[in-house]
């Protein structure tokens, strides 16, 4: 990743100590490959069966304050029975963290 990706999911940890470290680690792997940090993508993901609007919305402030570039949104294991609540579930995401 250091040397040649543009990009990164981080799994397993959130926008903590912890999370801050990793980013951390990464930004120093790409420095020392000769790049710039800023030109590799930082993407987490948030999962809507993780709380409500404003928790994925303060987690997403998290994650931007880290230095994430993007954000994906998880809808699957929220037991929904049907592709629109999917879409809804979306929409609601996105009207909860659009302004991060």
């Amino acid at each position: 990743l250091a040397k040649i990706g543009d990009g990164w999911f981080p799994q397993r940890f959130g926008p903590d100590e912890v999370g801050r470290q990793e980013f951390e680690k990464l930004r120093g792997y790409i420095e020392e490959a000769g790049r710039d940090p800023s030109e590799v993508g930082i993407e987490p993901r948030i999962s809507v069966s993780a709380g409500n609007p404003e928790d994925w919305a303060n987690e997403a402030a998290a994650w931007k304050e880290l230095g994430a570039t993007h954000l994906s949104v998880n809808t699957m294991g929220a037991g929904f029975s049907s592709p629109q609540e999917h879409i809804d579930s979306i929409e609601t995401f996105k009207q909860a963290v659009g302004s991060v």
